[in-house]
């Protein structure tokens, strides 16, 4: 691990960022360029004492998933990201991990949506990154592991899943789950973690088994969809999509036409936000 070179990468890309470039507001004038370290240890999720010891040349050596955080809070693209992990002593991610990477075009959206719910999910269905008003619509998706990761696992496994939806709607979003899985499964191939899904969900969900048979294909999102949100109720929206250039992953933004009852749930919901999360909690 080259703790020199990884202090100085560090400060440079923090000093590089602007507040805004990141979601946040300007603030008050900075005596220093680009963002503060305590702010960058936040978008990271890791205290301020351990990225301070990063860039003091002080610090362990950080894990996989610390880099993958950092790379995500720095904005960095896939070859500085590259570098980053070669400095620390890994291995850069091979093109299969990477999809995890959120991609910076995306995410620079993402940043710039903060009165609609707004994430970004690969083309497994996993939820790389939310914003405020998603966590307050669909509770917070950083916090599983495992195969419980993926939305098409967790909508086959646990019946709560499925709460987000109208009981009439179940079907369909069953399908359209499973047609996104098929679309991966052909990209990536029987080996990879497509093909462990579709192995664990066909031992443990009928259903599946038998919508996976009847091989439809799809990257598909609904335009116009109804959620149920456990305080507000059935909100109607819209689903905009943004994909990469290799559809491996997806920006979707949430929003509902002015003067509609829609619309005014969703501007109820930034009021709420994760209340009704965290008494349930």
């Amino acid at each position: 691990m080259d703790r020199a070179a990884l202090a100085d990468f560090l400060r440079r890309r923090r000093e590089a960022l602007r507040p805004e470039d990141v979601g946040l507001p300007p603030g008050a004038r900075r005596r220093a360029p680009g963002l503060r370290r305590e702010e960058v240890a936040a978008l990271a999720v890791m205290s301020t004492d351990y990225y301070t010891r990063l860039e003091q040349q002080r610090g362990p050596q950080p894990s996989v998933q610390m880099l993958a955080s950092l790379a995500r809070a720095l904005r960095l693209t896939d070859d500085e990201r590259g570098y980053l992990f070669q400095i620390c002593g890994h291995n850069a991610p091979s093109s299969l991990s990477a999809v995890t990477h959120v991609a910076p075009p995306l995410l620079r959206v993402l940043d710039r949506l903060s009165d609609t719910p707004a994430l970004i999910v690969s083309d497994l269905g996993e939820t790389l990154v939310q914003n405020r008003m998603a966590e307050a619509l669909f509770g917070d998706k950083s916090h599983y592991a495992g195969l419980a990761r993926y939305d098409i696992y967790r909508w086959f496994t646990d019946p709560a899943a499925r709460r987000c939806y109208p009981e009439s709607d179940h079907g369909r979003q069953s399908r359209s789950l499973v047609a996104n899985l098929r679309a991966a499964y052909g990209v990536r191939g029987p080996r990879s973690q497509a093909g462990e899904l579709v192995r664990a969900l066909s031992r443990e969900s009928a259903e599946f088994a038998e919508l996976w048979e009847r091989h439809e294909v799809a990257k598909r999102f609904e335009d116009h969809k109804v959620l149920v949100h456990p305080e507000l109720g059935e909100i109607e929206v819209d689903c905009q999509v943004l994909f990469t250039e290799d559809q491996a992953q997806a920006l979707l933004v949430l929003t509902a036409s002015p003067r509609t009852e829609g619309h005014e749930k969703l501007r109820l919901l930034g009021v709420v936000g994760r209340q009704q999360f965290a008494e349930r909690a």
